[in-house]
């Protein structure tokens, strides 16, 4: 979270959890099915806002997209970015990130992976990671395929940590979360889906935490997040807490294409200043809240 760009659970995001694919049978029982179309335009505005200890970080962009199909025949959405803003303030974007182009897919048979983000301009990293964040929620909750009327859950087990390290200034950056999902409901009035999924703590996070009070949670539930950075001048900055995340997307019943969504994310810190490795020879903690509030239409 201090990287100011959310933590995907990269094993379910590959669709190496423990999730079943979709059936045809499936595909014929629930509303979240998406219908796509060759040629079909799209257009969204992404907005976040990022609040951290020390400051607070909002931007905005806009993804264009296509639909496509690759040469299997598995239609993908291909989006190309633009219209960039950080802090109210407009980037001019370099001619690397108006030429690249992200592609996301809702189709059964679509296995997303993360871009190379490599090449582009820092401030477009934020929006790209976010939408495809949406985008690997949706396929989660069709691929479990149980989600027929409203109300319906389902909880999907994942436990595998993803690192954000560089093994330079980051020595230990990891989160672990599951999934919670929920059809929470079907307005055919109003021809609207709306799906929400929670990110939470396993109740057995498997992260690094190398020293005893960094187990001691702050309440509710054990911590899933920590990160151990080198100190300027010295010595570490030893940070654990809790993370969450709150997705609430809305589709378009004929078609499944994605209307409006939402994300809240939450991580509840406690930090330390320390002068060993081993992360025991430690100042007084600092207390403290990041929240990101990711929006999209």
């Amino acid at each position: 979270m201090n990287r100011l760009v959310p933590v995907l659970a990269l094993s379910c995001l590959t669709l190496t959890c423990s999730v079943p694919p979709l059936s045809p049978a499936q595909t014929d029982s629930t509303w979240l099915v998406r219908r796509y179309r060759e040629g079909e335009k799209l257009l969204y505005r992404i907005t976040a806002t990022d609040q951290g200890r020390d400051r607070v970080t909002h931007y905005e962009a806009q993804a264009a997209g296509e639909v496509r199909r690759d040469s299997a025949g598995t239609f993908f959405e291909e989006y190309a970015w633009s219209n960039l803003r950080v802090n109210d303030e407009r980037v001019t974007l370099p001619p690397a990130s108006l030429k690249f182009r992200e592609r996301l897919s809702l189709a059964p048979s679509y296995r997303p992976l993360v871009p190379d983000l490599t090449g582009i301009h820092p401030g477009l990293v934020g929006p790209v990671v976010d939408l495809l964040t949406f985008y690997a929620d949706l396929q989660l909750a069709m691929r479990e395929g149980s989600l027929a009327q409203s109300g319906d859950h389902a909880y999907v087990n994942d436990g595998i940590p993803t690192s954000w390290a560089d093994g330079n200034r980051i020595l230990t950056g990891e989160d672990v979360i599951d999934f919670d999902i929920t059809l929470a409901d079907v307005n055919l009035t109003d021809s609207v889906v709306t799906l929400i999924v929670r990110h939470v703590p396993p109740a057995r996070p498997a992260i690094t935490l190398t020293a005893p009070w960094m187990r001691v949670s702050g309440g509710g539930s054990p911590n899933n997040w920590v990160q151990v950075s080198r100190r300027e001048g010295g010595g570490f900055v030893a940070s654990v807490g809790k993370e969450t995340f709150a997705a609430s997307i809305r589709l378009r019943v004929a078609d499944g294409k994605v209307l409006t969504a939402t994300l809240d994310n939450q991580v509840d810190v406690v930090e330390r200043g320390c002068r060993d490795s081993s992360l025991t020879l430690c100042g007084d903690p600092v207390r403290y809240r990041i929240t990101r509030r990711v929006e999209i239409r």
